[in-house]
């Protein structure tokens, strides 16, 4: 467990506009291919052998589609909504692969706020160097809320009690 400085939390469901955007740009490097394939056990030779992915049709090694949904995961828990968002669902395709070294665009748009279930709906599109989709799709995500009492507080703080 992580102790030290509180995060504050990311935006509400207030803060946010239908249309808002982030836009990021990775390159997908081997110290982080050998990260994921280290901590998830994932040996498969595709992502890893040359001479493997060689035969295949492919013709080298692809990187892992779930490491594009983590980027896509960290970009939600750090900006859009960031700290506090929780994804509850996802559906995300992988029409082209990603080879290593690849320089990959992630545009996330906020599309949908349903106020009544504190949801934000937020349309993944990613493209290689090549200006071809990789990667596209859409998440849903509880938008970080403040507990009652700290809600509370703040009110009270506005008002000067």
């Amino acid at each position: 467990m992580l102790k030290g400085k509180r995060k504050t939390l990311g935006k509400g469901l207030s803060e946010l506009e239908v249309g808002e955007r982030l836009s990021l740009t990775e390159k997908i490097e081997d110290k982080d291919l050998m990260l994921y394939l280290g901590l998830t056990n994932d040996a498969n030779p595709l992502y890893l052998q040359h001479d493997y992915a060689a035969e295949t049709i492919y013709g080298q090694p692809i990187v892992p589609p779930i490491m594009l949904t983590g980027i896509v995961t960290s970009a939600i828990s750090k900006h859009l909504p960031g700290p506090g968002a929780h994804i509850i669902n996802q559906q995300l395709h992988f029409p082209k692969p990603v080879y290593h070294y690849a320089i990959v665009e992630f545009i996330l748009e906020v599309t949908k706020l349903d106020i009544t279930s504190n949801q934000v709906t937020i349309s993944v599109d990613a493209t290689d160097e090549s200006g071809e989709r990789v990667m596209s799709g859409e998440v849903v995500v509880i938008a970080p809320e403040r507990s009652l009492a700290e809600q509370t507080a703040k009110r009270e703080a506005a008002n000067g009690k």
